[in-house]
């Protein structure tokens, strides 16, 4: 991803938070983490994100989607004697669509970035809209998407160690490299 991407989405992401009143230090504006997936196509599946705190014991973050951007499909799975990130997801912004493992109950409202069709297995879908929330349980498959306004989610968890991450599309690179323009 180029740095000038980077600077344009978390410009973008801050306008976000701007709008619904989520004040940012000027230090947190300028270290909004953008997560391209070294996928080449942030609009489509990426993520913009705001870590407040990270610990050994519990993780709070500012989630923003733009409309219709997908976080990919991932599941957070045991590290060491830790069991995996239990994370509690709850709507601030727009909608989102959150898909979890269960049952399908057949056609679901998000769509699922072209070409990546063959990654995207887990189809039971939990609709957020804002102040609404839920808990993914450690080492559960998940995805989601923002509806046409894009969202902001609040996220609540233990500790969070993006690097383990299982991502299903084995092309994702989960920690972003950037290029100098």
């Amino acid at each position: 991803m180029r740095r000038s991407e980077v600077r344009a989405a978390q410009k973008r992401a801050a306008a976000m938070f701007d709008q619904i009143g989520i004040a940012l230090t000027p230090e947190e504006r300028s270290n909004i983490e953008v997560a391209g997936f070294g996928l080449g196509n942030l609009d489509s599946q990426g993520l913009e994100l705001v870590t407040y705190i990270n610990n050994d014991r519990y993780c709070a973050k500012e989630l923003v989607l733009f409309p219709g951007q997908t976080c990919p499909e991932h599941l957070h799975p045991p590290v060491g004697d830790d069991p995996g990130k239990t994370e509690t997801f709850r709507c601030r912004f727009g909608i989102v669509y959150l898909y979890v493992e269960g049952e399908n109950a057949g056609t679901i409202q998000a769509e699922v970035p072209a070409g990546s069709e063959a990654y995207y297995t887990v189809f039971n879908e939990v609709v957020l809209h804002p102040g609404q929330q839920y808990t993914i349980p450690p080492g559960t498959k998940h995805w989601f998407q923002a509806g046409e306004k894009g969202a902001i989610v609040s996220e609540f968890s233990s500790t969070s160690r993006d690097e383990f991450d299982i991502f299903t599309d084995p092309n994702i690179k989960r920690m972003p490299v950037i290029e100098e323009d």
